[in-house]
């Protein structure tokens, strides 16, 4: 790394800082005094009689930055908020509980509870001053819930396969909603959903030229998401193509974007899509490595908070850098590490270069060094506030499994198997399925989460087919349980995951009952 970017790392880091201890830590503005989304809290609110707000922001989004400078800066709204609430703010990134839960109402995700927890009231995206001031007023002189409250499945599927019927409504689903002209799903943002991508290219292989039609117009369209200048997968494109990109860096983006690449390298031997895979690694060595090993877990799409950066990503590297980079949260996450672990063994795979194998033990020396909790399982910050939580521990196990499957170590193997023991004590849910975080005293009790869900069956399943161990077997059916209850399997337009699921689990069935 040269001088001049680790200059700027050093400034734009230091402003993450910064950013981070204003935005998510009580504010020193006397008008607002922002808590801890925590028992505390709900307790004060019970106390007082108040509502509680909740203002869930990604320090990476440029929307939360608009809204911090100028909705939670209104008098009229600071004031209705001081009689009449309890104010809590929570870094999507540093609480994955709530980023799961809420992750259809961001970013920023506004939600509005009764003292006793009730959901009274959802909404994604900006709110304005004077909106926000008609919300606050209206839940005031009304309190009712407004739409639907989340809340568990009231029928559980006691079968782990997927019921024909549904499997058909699903496959239907999955043709119905792709974007034919431009490629991904057929919705305004443009992205490359993981297992819709992962269900084509296996349809592909298999003949279905309309599935490979879709596997590529999608990859060749995401093409236009990776920054040409430092790489980098950029997390969305809006307007229902893919030039108008949202510049924010995720980690989790990255990874499986190399992931889906590399696959479809493999299956097309198209060397672009090997390009984007080594794009993406190129940036996250560069700019996204964190002293000791591990890795941070997002960069902001803004080179000024709230201020669009279009001019910026159309500069050439050199100007980009005498103007600076984006900030880049300083905080580093073992589900951050966790992936970029992945996304470097990944393509160690197709490569072979020593480098990338060395750069991930590095990583993976460091998380266990820095993120390790008790004998199996992973914090996911140095001090958390609440969990421990179910993704630090996927994407931890899913990384120890990729690197048994490269190297046959079976002490990475046998430390996979042993975090799947930490999710099978501590985040099964009673009935079916994972929940995202242990249970820490609020009134929210824990729920199971469809992706989260989805990730858990798949690594379960994989680690089975390795090892033959009988509790993963049940562990992964206890999580299909609740994923093929028709409740959640159709909560979504389409839901690919849960095909891929079906056909695994069905193969590994008629693998044992012939064995």
């Amino acid at each position: 790394m040269n001088l001049s970017i680790r200059k700027h790392l050093a400034i734009s880091l230091f402003c993450g800082l910064v950013m981070i201890s204003t935005q998510v830590a009580a504010a020193d503005d006397p008008a607002l005094t922002w808590r801890e989304h925590d028992k505390t809290s709900f307790e004060q609110a019970r106390q007082q009689d108040k509502f509680m707000l909740l203002d869930l922001l990604a320090v990476w989004c440029h929307w939360c930055h608009v809204m911090e400078a100028s909705t939670y800066e209104d008098p009229a709204v600071i004031a209705l908020l001081r009689e009449h609430f309890i104010v809590m703010k929570a870094d999507h990134d540093a609480r994955p509980d709530l980023a799961e839960r809420y992750r259809d109402w961001g970013w920023p995700a506004t939600i509005i509870y009764a003292p006793d927890g009730t959901e009274l009231l959802k909404r994604a995206g900006y709110i304005s001053p004077e909106e926000m001031r008609v919300i606050l007023q209206g839940i005031i002189d009304d309190p009712s819930p407004q739409g639907s409250h989340l809340a568990y499945p009231e029928n559980i599927n006691e079968d782990p396969l997927l019921d024909p019927e549904i499997k058909t409504r699903l496959e239907e689903r999955h043709a119905k909603r792709f974007d034919y002209q431009r490629g991904g799903l057929d919705i305004g943002q443009k992205f490359i959903e993981r297992d819709s991508m992962v269900w084509d290219l296996k349809l592909a292989a298999q003949g279905d030229t309309q599935a490979e039609q879709r596997a590529r117009l999608t990859l060749d369209g995401a093409l236009n998401l990776i920054d040409p200048v430092f790489g980098g997968a950029y997390q969305y494109s809006t307007h229902g193509d893919w030039q108008h990109p949202h510049y924010e860096k995720i980690m989790r983006v990255q990874s499986r974007y190399v992931d889906l690449y590399l696959q479809a390298y493999r299956q097309f031997k198209e060397p672009r899509y090997l390009k984007a895979a080594e794009s993406i690694v190129s940036y996250l060595l560069e700019f996204m490595s964190a002293p000791g090993g591990g890795f941070y877990n997002s960069q902001d799409a803004d080179l000024e908070p709230g201020k669009k950066a279009h001019a910026y990503y159309a500069l050439d590297r050199k100007a980009r850098l005498e103007k600076g980079l984006p900030r880049i949260a300083p905080q580093v996450y073992a589900s951050a590490t966790g992936y970029a672990i992945d996304a470097l063994l990944q393509l160690y795979q197709v490569t072979q270069s020593p480098a990338l194998l060395q750069r991930a033990e590095q990583a993976m020396v460091w998380v266990f060094t820095e993120r390790r909790l008790g004998q199996a399982g992973f914090r996911h910050d140095r001090v958390d506030t609440a969990g421990p939580y179910l993704m630090d521990n996927l994407v931890m196990a899913r990384a120890l499994l990729t690197y048994y499957q490269i190297t046959n170590d079976q002490q990475a193997l046998q430390r996979a198997v042993a975090t799947a023991g930490f999710i099978d004590r501590y985040l099964k849910h009673p009935r079916a399925g994972l929940v995202s975080a242990a249970d820490n005293g609020t009134p929210l009790k824990p729920l199971p989460q469809l992706d989260e869900n989805i990730a858990a069956a798949q690594l379960l399943l994989d680690l089975f087919t390795v090892t033959r161990q009988p509790q993963l077997m049940a562990l992964a059916e206890h999580t299909l349980r609740y994923l093929n209850s028709p409740e959640v399997a159709l909560s979504r337009i389409t839901e690919a995951g849960l095909l891929l699921l079906d056909q695994q689990y069905r193969a590994l069935n008629s693998d044992m009952a012939e064995g």
